[in-house]
């Protein structure tokens, strides 16, 4: 696993509509590693192993962020800005930010007064940025209404493996899809692997469609973040018990193929990697909901991350759980044969078709 481009990455602004600079980077990483790669107009890129197996896996893991747009620049030159995602705006009073314009990047500060600190209901357009512009035309020159806004938060090593950080959500998915098919090869995998990391998750999930769209997979792992409620006040009587470094988080619910959750947990069982279980009986909030709509339906398994304080400018994950993640889909693929199938009915209509014979 190699943790300095999962850093880079990290430190790479990538918001819901301008992934393409970490896109770019990712091709770069994995040029020497892959077959081909898919890209599309949306901004998608798919790196490719084994293009000619009949049995293709879409590996899905969204590369994009949260964060802010600006939206218009006051006559003193603060700019007002709307939500990009399911930000927290609260998190974002008296924060350093990043706008990112076409030359390059411009620093600021989210602005913080005793009426906003006041608001029990804060909403993005409430806020507003301090460039040290002195006038809305001293502002013009350097930004303009459309430009994104991200945290300027960097990431950091604490105890226990774990790493804080802001964008973990999905940085540490879209590292896993990618590495995982590194690994895969090293193990020597047949299989079609496609590496998908998607755009627009945290907005409007195109990137999934797109994808999936392209690829026709056999299967599809997403591999996305999940609510850790291993801390004060949160919520583990909603999804279940969820530990940081306490390995893979395998989804329950209507959208995932419970054979495919099966083998992976059987699979894991025999690499001495302990499992967690989350509950998702309806919307998983993650690309999933997308994928298995597609083509003529698209099995798949959710594999999370458990991440504390989502949506944050430090978001906590363990590096364990990434490894652990990485290694449990490498000797999925190496093992998955070109002719599996997925029916919930397979020994049903076997039967069957032995008596009408």
């Amino acid at each position: 696993m190699n943790k300095d481009f999962l850093y880079e990455m990290i430190q790479t602004p990538s918001p819901s509509g301008a992934e393409f600079d970490l896109q770019k980077k990712i091709i770069h990483y994995m040029k020497e590693t892959v077959d081909t790669f898919e890209t599309d107009v949306t901004g998608n890129v798919i790196s490719v192993l084994n293009p000619d197996s009949p049995c293709k896996v879409l590996l899905a893991g969204h590369v994009d962020e949260i964060g802010l747009m600006v939206t218009m620049i006051t006559d003193a030159g603060l700019l007002k800005v709307t939500n990009v995602g399911g930000i927290r705006p609260a998190l974002y009073l008296g924060q350093k930010v990043q706008i990112l314009t076409s030359s390059g990047i411009v620093n600021g500060v989210v602005g913080v007064n005793r009426s906003l600190l006041k608001n029990k209901s804060l909403e993005a357009t409430d806020l507003f940025i301090d460039l040290g512009a002195s006038s809305k035309e001293e502002a013009l020159k350097v930004v303009k209404p459309g430009d994104y806004v991200v945290a300027a938060t960097d990431y950091c090593e604490l105890m226990n493996d774990c790493i804080s950080g802001r964008a973990l959500d999905n940085r540490l998915g879209a590292f896993i899809v990618i590495e995982a098919l590194r690994r895969a090869k090293e193990l020597g995998a047949r299989v079609g692997i496609y590496s998908a990391t998607t755009v627009g998750e945290e907005t409007t999930m195109r990137g999934a469609v797109w994808a999936a769209k392209r690829v026709k997979p056999t299967l599809a792992l997403v591999v996305d973040v999940t609510f850790a409620t291993d801390y004060p006040d949160a919520n583990a009587e909603a999804i279940g018990e969820i530990e940081v470094g306490g390995g893979p988080v395998l989804a329950n619910g209507s959208i995932i193929n419970n054979i495919l959750n099966e083998r992976l947990a059987t699979l894991a069982k025999e690499l001495n990697i302990p499992v967690q279980y989350e509950a998702a009986p309806g919307r998983t909030g993650t690309d999933g909901d997308r994928i298995h709509l597609e083509n003529d339906g698209i099995p798949l398994a959710l594999i999370s991350i458990p991440l504390r304080y989502m949506h944050s400018g430090s978001e906590v994950g363990s590096l364990k759980d990434v490894e652990q993640i990485i290694e449990l889909i490498a000797q999925f693929l190496v093992n998955l044969e070109d002719s599996i199938n997925l029916s919930p009915y397979q020994n049903v209509l076997s039967s069957f078709s032995k008596k009408t014979r």
